[in-house]
């Protein structure tokens, strides 16, 4: 491909494949994912808890005692606690 508007039509083309092919591996590892939760689901565990397990992991330790002690801040404020 030619230089277009001073597009070079060969390396955009590169680019916008290699992000379709990273898109198609993304739905295939979300789907995994899916079946994974499915099957701890089917074992009895709750898959709720487990979505908040891993978004706590994925933190920094910091950050997770940050939020956590502003969580129980909150519930203090509002008479959970």
């Amino acid at each position: 491909m030619a230089d277009v508007g001073g597009i070079a039509g060969d390396r955009l083309k590169s680019f916008i494949e290699r992000v379709e092919r990273l898109e198609e591996e993304k739905r295939e590892v979300q789907e995994q994912i899916k079946e994974v939760y499915a099957e701890a689901k089917g074992e009895g565990f709750d898959v709720k808890v487990m979505r908040q397990l891993v978004r706590l992991r994925r933190m920094k330790p910091h950050e997770r005692g940050e939020q956590e002690e502003l969580l129980e801040l909150y519930k203090s404020a509002i008479g959970m606690v």
